[in-house]
């Protein structure tokens, strides 16, 4: 095996590609921020315990585990940054009121989340914290395909689902929390047959999880919920909360198709209201996954409703077109001190100015160099080539 080989899963991004997911990254940060969202950046290791807190079992199976030769405890590299956000918040930012906050950044995976997929996913989220009404929920949702717009993807489509129903039904069966485990995974694959075999649960409990893998499309999917679903107030509140986003979504953004997916529970262990996932076609898994996690920020001491999202740059960027050439000057290589100070004053100014090196007049990789530094009447013009 040669020496430069890379893990499986992980791999290096190119120029043309790192230009992309740069450009991108720039480009939601500053849309986070016309919203009101403030810049945070977590450190891209801590403390397992602090990484780990109200996220559940599927979050250590996918963290990176070491041991600090300083302090002797076990460190774990952020699989996502959510928690280290609500960890934030609540401790460190301290506020009272409501508080915006969004990241960028990489984490790491000890498996890829599905085939063909990096192991070093690069996170772009927002999060809002302190509101516990569904006005945040609307606002991270609206906010979410405000983003996917303007990237210029052309199909969305955003799948809600809400935690609240699963766990209502669980918990009016005595061994329903006991096979959770088991239930989550056949519910993600629709796995109808097999959770009808599920003879540890009871019946009525059974007949509801296998209705819930065919309870998706759009909004007349409520409906159906309504009549199939046990009449319990817990989940007649989730399908209510459902109804109200799906209403208010398409007028805010039509260019989204909305879906109704309650069998799709991403983040069950984690997320403890709505759960949405925006998928695009030419990927099978999300770009992004969101929802309301407020049990998260109340397992590091301090209850704050919250709501957000992560998007995944590097997917994102896979569907967009290879990035046009950036255009550039091409200056010549001399010790000319006019030219340099005219270089500065272009550079200043926020034009790319390359100096060619001896010997490569003719190497252009990355750059379109359209105007060219020329010296004429004693001075230093841009010329169009």
């Amino acid at each position: 095996m040669p020496v430069w080989s890379l893990p499986e899963s992980i791999a290096d991004i190119l120029p043309s590609e790192a230009r992309k997911i740069e450009d991108l990254r720039r480009v939601l940060l500053d849309l986070f921020r016309t919203y009101g969202y403030e810049l945070v950046m977590p450190p891209l290791l801590e403390y397992t315990e602090s990484l780990l807190t109200g996220t559940g079992r599927d979050m250590d199976l996918q963290m990176f585990k070491l041991v600090d030769q300083l302090s002797g405890r076990t460190m774990g590299v952020r699989a996502d940054m959510t928690p280290q956000v609500a960890r934030i918040d609540a401790h460190l930012l301290n506020r009272k009121g409501v508080a915006r906050l969004c990241y960028a950044g990489s984490v790491l995976h000890t498996r890829p989340s599905a085939l063909f997929a990096t192991r070093e996913p690069f996170q772009v989220g927002a999060e809002i914290y302190g509101h516990a009404g569904l006005e945040a929920d609307l606002e991270i949702q609206q906010l979410l395909l405000a983003a996917l717009k303007l990237t210029g993807v052309p199909e969305v489509r955003l799948d809600l689902s809400h935690a609240e129903v699963l766990r209502a039904i669980l918990a009016e069966d005595p061994n329903g929390l006991a096979f959770v485990d088991t239930i989550y995974p056949l519910l993600q694959t629709k796995d109808a047959a097999a959770l009808f075999q599920l003879n540890q649960l009871s019946a009525q409990t059974r007949d509801a999880l296998v209705n819930l893998c065919d309870l998706y499309g759009d909004i007349e999917v409520i409906a159906a919920a309504r009549k199939v679903l046990p009449k319990l107030d817990r989940i007649n509140a989730a399908l209510d909360a459902l109804d109200t986003l799906v209403k208010a979504l398409p007028s805010a953004q039509t260019h989204a198709q909305i879906t109704i997916d309650l069998a799709d529970l991403r983040g069950y262990h984690y997320e403890s209201g709505v759960i949405f996932s925006a998928y695009c076609p030419g990927l099978p898994s999300p770009v992004a996954r969101g929802g309301r996690y407020d049990e998260v920020g109340e397992a590091f001491g301090r209850a704050r409703p919250a709501a957000g999202f992560s998007l995944y740059l590097r997917e994102l960027a896979s569907l967009l077109p290879a990035a046009a050439l950036g255009v550039a000057i091409r200056a010549p290589w001399a010790a000319d001190a006019a030219l340099a100070q005219k270089i500065a004053g272009l550079r200043e100014q926020g034009e790319i100015v390359i100096q060619v090196l001896p010997g490569h007049e003719q190497e252009q990789d990355e750059f379109a160099c359209d105007r060219e530094l020329i010296f004429r009447a004693s001075a230093w013009t841009v010329q169009k080539i």
